[in-house]
């Protein structure tokens, strides 16, 4: 008995980053060897190659891909010339990178709630938040839904308010690439897509890295241009203010390797997504997709009642089973947002799930018995 609770004790990571190292093993090491072995560091053939692939992979006729997930969303908005005087709706909900980027091209960040089931932007606080800008006297641009937890948000639904305010339509997908809306895959859903190549996502490298997803020529030409400083056809040719966004060559060779098992992979989430689902659903609120969609599970996350998730996380931790809150603050109540626009009737939903939810270990190489673990321990910890 005493071997037994060693064992069951014993520290679960919360994403096995490791175990897909001892998968891929030679094959990782080799993509590394090539770079190392033709020394173009930066813009080297693997980038081209990456992102032809990733193209491939999601159906997009572009993908740029950039130096991370926070330059991805940066580009798309310096292409637009989004700048002071412009707002930018974001929802709440989320990291607050989504956030910081408008903030970073001088433009104001207008904030609106999420949808309680699906913890995507809200359409309803969406038009609230319409209201709300020009109450400000400030010039609505774009609106940047984020595809919370890797399950993407309603495209259909923005693109109709999108549409008849002349909105620029940019898709966060840090966490949801590889996720599909009916025939339809992430990546293709908006006028341009980010996604996040940060090494916990379920498309991850070993390093910072993102990309940029469109089907519109000339926004793929000019944010490859600003992602190298704005050069024209030529090295010192500047024709617009640009930065250093571009994807390191040897993190391009990993994202090769690691795309060629994604699909696998997400396969493997999703099978670990309704296992969870199964036998938690009885006694805690489990996540929810829409019928026409699919989630690459970037995180598992349950809500709990008011005021039970300190003492269900601690419980937890004494079991050697990690647990996250994504996000125990809505950016609205960061300080560094304070002073920015709340779409009107504020957002009660948002400040509601970052007092509720918890995420639970969630990987593509999480086996049954760790998993069943974690189960055993969830349902006694919610039922003592």
């Amino acid at each position: 008995m005493n071997q037994h609770a060693r064992v069951s004790t014993a520290p679960i990571p919360f994403i096995d980053v490791a175990a897909q190292r001892r998968r891929l093993g030679r094959a990782i090491d080799d993509a590394i060897a090539r770079v190392l072995d033709h020394c173009q560091f930066i813009m080297g053939p693997e980038v081209k190659a990456a992102e032809a692939e990733l193209a491939a992979f999601c159906g997009a006729r572009h993908a740029i891909t950039c130096a991370s997930g926070t330059d991805a969303l940066v580009l798309p908005l310096m292409a637009k010339g989004i700048g002071p005087g412009d707002a930018v709706i974001c929802p709440s909900f989320t990291f607050h990178g989504t956030a910081e980027v408008v903030a970073l091209v001088g433009a104001t960040p207008v904030f609106a709630d999420v949808d309680e089931e699906s913890f995507n932007i809200d359409v309803r606080s969406v038009e609230r938040a319409i209201a709300t800008a020009r109450g400000h006297g400030l010039n609505l641009k774009a609106v940047i839904p984020v595809d919370l937890f890797g399950q993407p948000a309603d495209y259909d639904a923005v693109a109709e308010i999108a549409r008849a305010e002349n909105l620029f339509v940019l898709g966060d997908a840090a966490q949801s690439f590889g996720a599909r809306v009916r025939n339809r895959s992430v990546g293709t859903l908006a006028d341009a897509t980010t996604t996040s190549f940060f090494p916990a996502k379920p498309l991850g490298v070993y390093g910072d890295g993102g990309a940029v997803f469109t089907d519109d020529d000339e926004l793929a030409e000019i944010v490859r241009s600003i992602r190298s400083h704005g050069e024209g056809g030529q090295k010192y040719d500047c024709v617009r203010i640009g930065l250093n966004g571009r994807f390191d060559t040897i993190q391009a060779a990993v994202l090769i390797e690691k795309l060629k098992i994604f699909a696998e992979e997400i396969e493997a989430r999703d099978r670990i997504a309704r296992r969870y689902s199964a036998a938690l659903g009885s006694v805690t609120a489990v996540p929810r997709l829409g019928e026409d969609r699919t989630s690459v599970w970037a995180q598992y996350t349950i809500r709990l009642p008011h005021g039970r998730r300190d003492a269900f996380v601690a419980t937890l931790k004494a079991q050697g089973i990690p647990t996250a809150i994504h996000y125990p603050k809505p950016v609205h109540r960061q300080p560094a947002y304070l002073g920015y626009p709340v779409a009107d009737g504020g957002l009660p939903v948002s400040e509601r799930l970052a007092e509720e939810v918890v995420s639970l270990p969630m990987h593509a190489y999480l086996d049954e018995p760790t998993q069943d673990r974690i189960i055993e321990a969830v349902r006694q910890a919610l039922s003592g």
